[in-house]
């Protein structure tokens, strides 16, 4: 049979009936933007922002400012995506406007190393607070927390290569929970503002706690910690294939989701300055388990709690999106052609969901990921900046071409002079971890040369290989590529 394939500015679209389902909802894409962005950070360790500020007042606009610069980004991104309707996010729209090696180097360093390391440490820093009620004097068993984390993540696992449907629940109701903990949170501070006990917002004195006016320095590096607590604003992308009427309802869910963030972000931290002094905030390693020891009572164990279900949730939404990289990335010949099936009773990416289930599994032996992450955090910026340059790229390459959503070229071109001003703090702050990062993400040169450009040229014993594992994973997953027609 010949399948029809309709071609635009190089974005493929399968016309066969047997695809991913579209299921996600603008309420479902609500959960997987805040789900992601709103982490354990803003529970555990908002400090980095005042630690650079010393003013709870500056900090607060530091907060906002960089809540506004994500909405813009979200909302290029929500052009690319309504423009090249295709998931996989911004590796799907470097390949489309700067080809094959860009994408690969895009799909390498964030697919082998950035999201299995970030789901690791979601998961542990779920069982650290799952067990935090049981060990509240001591450290929990390091084993202990090892294997809830890994539990959690197959459990999870299992829910995504079971349903779309039930991993969206999911993103839902743990998105909705930590929503509810910060409104806890959030109603515990403005109680003390109503009291009149919020001193360290009204005295001015109390307004520069650490000493001295912040420099534009480090408002500069506050900023740089502000931005990487937005983090996530990009992940619908990841499923645009996935959802109902993206063309409307991605710009919707981004609209809805980034304001909704801001906006808890700005109160959660007016919460904390009026329930402790910015001294005691800095001292903090888990500010919400130190306001609810000191505000809530009894129900103090409600903040450990709600830090394990707002990493539970994070943990699903992160497998959700990551596996559609890899999924994404089969498809186009980046990854082993295996990862590109599909279940055939779920429509869910079965092969894709197991191995980064696999290899977050693997990050949770070493104790190195910490400092992984910190060689390639700073990566996300670079491709952020690829990709909305190729938008600004398109804009006068393809004029014509048709764009649901069309911005003011100027938010783009803005949004490119914020990724290099953040590449550039990077450097400065921290230039070993930065040109290590740089080093890592080089290495997919030369396998992108054996495995992917060489590839036709590759022995028959690795094709008998690649072919014996895809046919295998087919009988096991039950799963078939996404242009065959079942009938």
């Amino acid at each position: 049979m010949q399948h029809r394939i309709r071609k635009n500015y190089g974005v493929e679209q399968s016309t066969d009936s047997f695809k991913l389902k579209r299921t996600i909802t603008v309420v479902n894409g609500v959960g997987i933007i805040v789900g992601n962005i709103i982490g354990s950070g803003i529970f555990v360790s908002p400090k980095g922002v005042l630690q650079n500020t010393g003013s709870a007042a500056v900090a607060l606009i530091v907060w906002a400012i960089c809540g506004v610069v994500s909405m813009i980004g979200a909302l290029c991104y929500a052009e690319l995506g309504t423009t090249i309707l295709e998931s996989g996010g911004d590796y799907a729209y470097i390949l489309q406007m700067f080809g094959s090696l860009l994408a690969f180097l895009r799909l390498w360093i964030a697919v082998l190393i950035i999201y299995p390391t970030n789901q690791a440490v979601i998961a542990l820093t779920f069982a650290n607070y799952i067990t935090f009620p049981f060990f509240e004097t001591c450290e929990s068993p390091d084993a202990a927390v090892r294997i809830l984390a890994a539990i959690c993540l197959l459990v999870l696992t299992w829910v995504n290569c079971r349903s779309v449907k039930m991993a969206t629940t999911v993103q839902d109701v743990f998105t909705g929970a930590k929503l509810l903990a910060l409104l806890v949170i959030i109603i515990c501070g403005f109680i003390q503002i109503f009291k009149g006990e919020a001193t360290s917002l009204f005295l001015s004195k109390s307004m520069i706690p650490v000493g001295e006016y912040p420099s534009a320095d480090k408002v500069a590096l506050a900023a740089y910690q502000g931005f990487f607590a937005y983090a996530g604003w990009n992940y619908l992308n990841f499923v645009t294939e996935e959802m109902i009427n993206p063309y409307r309802n991605l710009p919707r869910a981004i609209l809805i989701s980034m304001p909704l963030v801001t906006v808890v972000y700005l109160l959660a931290n007016i919460a904390y300055f009026a329930a402790m002094s910015p001294r005691e905030l800095l001292a903090s390693n888990a500010v919400a388990v130190t306001l609810g020891n000191r505000l809530l009572g009894v129900m103090a164990w409600l903040m450990p709690i709600s830090v394990a279900m707002s990493t539970f949730g994070g943990v699903n939404g992160s497998l959700l999106v990551s596996s559609r990289i890899f999924f994404v990335g089969a498809r186009h010949g980046h990854m082993p052609e295996s990862l590109a099936l599909i279940n055939m009773k779920n429509f869910t990416p079965v092969p894709a969901l197991l191995f980064t289930c696999v290899l977050s599994l693997l990050m949770l032996v070493t104790s190195d990921m910490y400092a992984l992450i910190n060689y390639v955090g700073f990566a996300n910026w670079v491709w952020y900046g690829v990709a909305i340059a190729g938008q600004v790229y398109w804009r006068f390459k393809y004029p014509d071409l048709k764009r649901p959503i069309k911005l003011n070229i100027m938010l783009p071109i803005f949004f490119c002079i914020v990724c290099a001003f953040i590449l550039i703090l990077s450097f400065y702050s921290a230039p070993i971890e930065t040109l290590t990062g740089t080093g890592i993400t080089l290495t997919g040169v030369p396998v992108y040369f054996l495995f992917i450009y060489w590839e036709k040229h590759h022995p028959a014993w690795l094709v008998r290989i690649k072919t014996g594992i895809t046919v295998f994973l087919q009988k096991v997953c039950y799963a078939i590529p996404q242009d065959h027609v079942v009938e």
